[in-house]
């Protein structure tokens, strides 16, 4: 694609280079190249006018290195953010294409120094990106201005941004913390690792021990259930049952010389006597193990 070669090397010190002996354009200009770009793409055009403006993309980038991105990734997504706005510039809106780039270049940015600041996603939404851009600062003001209280300060940073309490109170403590690993030691239990404290949500031992009782003990039922019945009844309900891929009535009656109304007419005496022996031995619970005709 001629975005991908629009600045031929990619490494950050050309492109900083580069950027540092970029022409300056004028309105005039920048229209006329962002023009011959989507009217016949210029690729000629789409170079000045991208390198024109990596010098913005650097400077923006540098605002950003308090987040603990290096210089030269955030330069990257800078980069990537100028040439998605290149992309999806129209000349005749009447906006110079530096304004409009500073939009795409910051989304760009923001969304890479998000992806990394932990390795549980911190946020996706425009209310989460607004917090975390935006949290420290406006509870500093806070602060500056005398607010103490911290359920109050939470009440008006949510009043600024404009976003819910419960988001500002999950920022605060996605923020508060950082990442760690559930291999790390305890402190005071020799030994023992963090991950050895998370609940097993699988069955515990007795309810393993449990279902597998209940199951032996179903399986008797139904095997004493299934002498109740003639040959030719469990040859039917095995078939049409108890087979990982039922037969059909017609089949059955093939192989049986019957019809197949007579094959239905004994499947479902089939599992009248079934159930009549499970209500003899167990009562009426035992009836959810039959299967209904």
């Amino acid at each position: 694609m001629a975005l991908d070669h629009a600045f031929g090397e990619r490494t950050p010190a050309p492109v900083a280079r580069r950027a540092m002996r970029a022409e300056m354009l004028d309105a005039e200009t920048e229209l006329e190249l962002a023009r011959r770009w989507r009217d016949e793409q210029d690729e000629a055009a789409l170079h000045r006018l991208v390198n024109a403006y990596v010098r913005l993309a650097i400077s923006m980038a540098a605002k950003y290195r308090r987040y603990g991105g290096s210089m030269n990734d955030l330069t990257q997504e800078a980069i990537v953010g100028l040439m998605k706005a290149a992309a999806k510039f129209d000349p005749d809106r009447g906006v110079r294409f530096s304004t409009y780039a500073v939009w795409w270049i910051k989304a760009s940015i923001q969304d890479y120094v998000m992806r990394n600041w932990s390795l549980v996603r911190t946020g996706s939404t425009s209310s989460q990106k607004a917090l975390f851009f935006n949290l420290r600062r406006i509870r500093a003001k806070l602060e500056r201005e005398g607010a103490q209280d911290g359920a109050s300060m939470r009440e008006q940073i949510a009043t600024t941004i404009g976003v819910p309490l419960r988001d500002v109170e999950m920022m605060e403590a996605r923020l508060s913390g950082s990442d760690f690993s559930l291999n790390a030691l305890q402190a005071g239990e020799e030994g023992r690792e963090w991950v050895e404290t998370l609940e097993d949500e699988g069955p515990q031992a007795s309810e393993i021990v449990g279902r597998r009782a209940d199951n032996d003990r179903m399986r008797g039922w139904l095997s004493e259930a299934f002498k109740t019945l003639t040959e030719r009844e469990r040859l039917i309900i095995a078939a049409r049952k108890l087979a990982d891929e039922p037969r059909t009535l017609d089949s059955l009656g093939v192989e049986l010389g019957l019809s197949k109304e007579r094959v239905r007419q004994l499947e479902a005496q089939a599992l009248r006597k079934l159930r009549k022996s499970l209500e003899a031995r167990t009562g009426n619970a035992a009836q959810q193990f039959v299967v209904a005709a």
